[in-house]
């Protein structure tokens, strides 16, 4: 039997009860509907100082920084949630990517990320839903070699779209978000030669209930 396709899975956020984690949750569900495995990682787990040049070639590569980006070589595709701050991405976010591209062993830096395939989405309290954001994070993905798919998503007013079990209110725009996520299922299938095997109906019904 061929390899399912591999998707890790974050949000750009460590607050507990951030609206992208919600959000990224939902997308995950939506590509392991879609037969995919999906690998839910959580950034406050992965916690690094901010990066600085000095502090690498003194201490080198915190043990954090490559444990995620063992994390990133494991998997063929991501599905991102990131937060809008100041009409750009979150500082977390930033310094993980900064970590992570730095070259280990002789290994080229940009390993974890090139030819990865990636989905983004956002959601903000905001009128625009991180859009702005998102226009700064495809830049960065897209110039270190990763694949950013055209589809994105971008939830506005987040404070009222999400319900407290991490549903969205929406049931049209909570489906667009899972298609996004099967979506991206599918595109590392087709790229990688491997069959989707979705996942059963009972199964379905069971994580349409945990959204």
């Amino acid at each position: 039997m061929e390899a399912k396709p591999k998707i890790l899975a974050f949000a750009g956020s460590a607050r507990e009860r951030s609206y992208n984690k919600m959000l990224v949750r939902i997308a995950a569900a939506g590509a392991r509907r879609a037969g995919a495995e999906v690998t839910m990682a959580d950034l406050r787990d992965f916690p690094m100082p901010i990066y600085d040049g000095d502090l690498e070639s003194r201490d080198g590569i915190p043990a954090n920084a490559l444990k995620f980006r063992h994390l990133m070589m494991a998997h063929q595709g991501l599905l991102i949630a990131s937060p809008e701050y100041n009409s750009s991405i979150t500082p977390l976010l930033k310094n993980t990517i900064d970590w992570i591209s730095r070259p280990v062993g002789g290994e080229d830096g940009l390993a974890p990320f090139r030819n990865k395939v990636a989905t983004l989405l956002s959601a903000s309290p905001g009128g625009f839903g991180g859009l702005r954001g998102l226009v700064h994070l495809r830049a960065i993905l897209g110039n270190i070699g990763v694949i950013v798919l055209p589809d994105q998503l971008a939830v506005a007013k987040a404070h009222e779209a999400f319900q407290p079990e991490g549903t969205l209110t929406d049931p049209k725009q909570h489906a667009a978000v899972e298609a996004l996520g099967a979506n991206l299922a599918a595109t590392l299938a087709k790229l990688h030669g491997q069959t989707l095997m979705p996942e059963p109906e009972e199964r379905r019904h069971d994580l349409s209930r945990i959204g």
